[in-house]
């Protein structure tokens, strides 16, 4: 049986800020990375995201900014808590076993980058990809599933 709607509004919350934060953190380290390595430029990679509101300069931009890499951040960080919050969602609604988690984190965080490349219009992709190849992309999604996992399994785990 569900739990009651009142409760279920105020953990989601918890459980998505947590969750999201941690997926939005490893995915973003993850794009540092591979934008390091594939295009010389740490932050090039984050920066991108903020094409958002600067448009195509944004993907060009490579050091850091607050115009770019904070707003980048930020970005990434919201678009991360939206998917967080469809996981958690999932989780509560249906509470399952660790493996189960781990299984609904994996198949959101797929979900996430078929949207991302599929039907989201190209400014409002994450931009990443001008600067890493597909195996990086599919790295920085695999981060964000276990990033979403993590999340939520150290809240439960905190919580007993």
């Amino acid at each position: 049986m569900p739990p009651p709607p009142a409760r279920l509004n105020s953990s989601w919350v918890a459980r998505t800020n947590l969750s999201g934060a941690v997926a939005a953190l490893l995915s973003s380290v993850v794009v540092a990375a591979c934008s390091a390595r594939e295009a010389r430029a740490p932050l090039a990679g984050v920066n991108a995201a903020s094409q958002w509101f600067w448009g195509r300069r944004a993907k060009w931009h490579t050091g850091p900014s607050w115009r770019y890499t904070a707003v980048g951040y930020l970005v990434h960080h919201f678009s991360s808590l939206l998917w967080a919050g469809i996981y958690e969602a999932w989780c509560l609604r249906h509470p399952a076993p660790r493996r189960v988690s781990a299984a609904r984190a994996a198949a959101v965080a797929t979900a996430a980058c078929v949207v991302d490349y599929t039907i989201t219009p190209r400014r409002f992709r994450p931009g990443f990809e001008r600067h890493i190849g597909r195996t990086s992309i599919a790295a920085v999604y695999v981060a964000f599933g276990m990033g979403l996992f993590a999340g939520a399994w150290a809240r439960r785990r905190h919580a007993r």
